[in-house]
């Protein structure tokens, strides 16, 4: 059985969903602290043909804090929510798929937990049923971790607690692991990578990788989408 584990993120780029759909179980990291300037409350779509950012406010809170207990500023009929949907609009109102996709941006948005974890878990689990990924997906905070634990070793134990014989992290985490100390422990470490070669055309301007999901989804069609997620590949770890 393979699991992945990794914060919830807005809106990610596709190759997130790539790692959850080639998972039998995602764990979603709630437990972990929240990290300022990450792509945990903003990520980029293309306006102008020029990749640009979105965010998400934030309650104003102490920054040591994890996920779980950090709080989105977006009330029904904020500014926050509602700056975010017009530049939605600004950006993919001439996309061939926004008429199809920007009631499902604006369902996600209206969801009313502004807990922080539980406000992207919707989102991503909104998108996933979108796609037809059925992977299975657990909350962290929910496995009760022993406090201790570094956070390889948490990744050890959650693959224990699933019994995981193969753990899939994304290609960035791939100095943060060792091949050898999973192996002892009976599990094979992966790292998954999106293919160059997955492009899409984005009106008439040179193509921009790795932007939210919310980019592929206003360009391609349901089904082309479904066939990106297999655009990938499983590389070892590091000794």
């Amino acid at each position: 059985m393979d699991i992945s584990i990794m914060q919830p993120y807005l809106f990610p780029y596709i190759g997130y969903f790539q790692m959850i759909y080639c998972s039998d179980y995602f764990v979603i990291a709630d437990d972990v602290q929240f990290i300022k300037k990450g792509w945990i409350n903003r990520n980029r779509i293309l306006l102008n043909g020029e990749p640009s950012m979105i965010t998400l406010p934030l309650k104003r809170d102490s920054y040591f804090l994890n996920i779980n207990e950090r709080t989105f500023a977006i009330q029904s009929g904020s500014m926050g929510r509602i700056t975010f949907l017009n530049k939605i609009v600004n950006s993919y109102r001439k996309a061939p798929e926004f008429t199809n996709i920007y009631p499902l941006i604006e369902k996600i948005m209206c969801f009313e937990n502004e807990n922080v974890a539980a406000y992207l878990h919707n989102s991503i689990k909104k998108i996933c049923e979108y796609l037809d990924i059925r992977t299975k997906m657990i909350v962290e905070s929910t496995l009760n971790l022993p406090p201790e634990l570094n956070y390889q070793d948490s990744v050890i134990y959650v693959c224990k607690e699933l019994k995981a014989k193969r753990y899939i992290n994304s290609i960035g985490g791939m100095e943060l692991y060792s091949k050898s100390k999973f192996k002892k422990n009976s599990i094979e470490l992966k790292f998954i990578k999106t293919r160059e070669t997955l492009e899409y055309r984005q009106f008439y301007n040179k193509f921009v990788p790795n932007l939210s999901i919310i980019d592929v989804m206003m360009f391609n069609p349901r089904e082309q989408i479904k066939a990106m997620l297999t655009e990938y590949d499983l590389i070892d770890g590091r000794d």
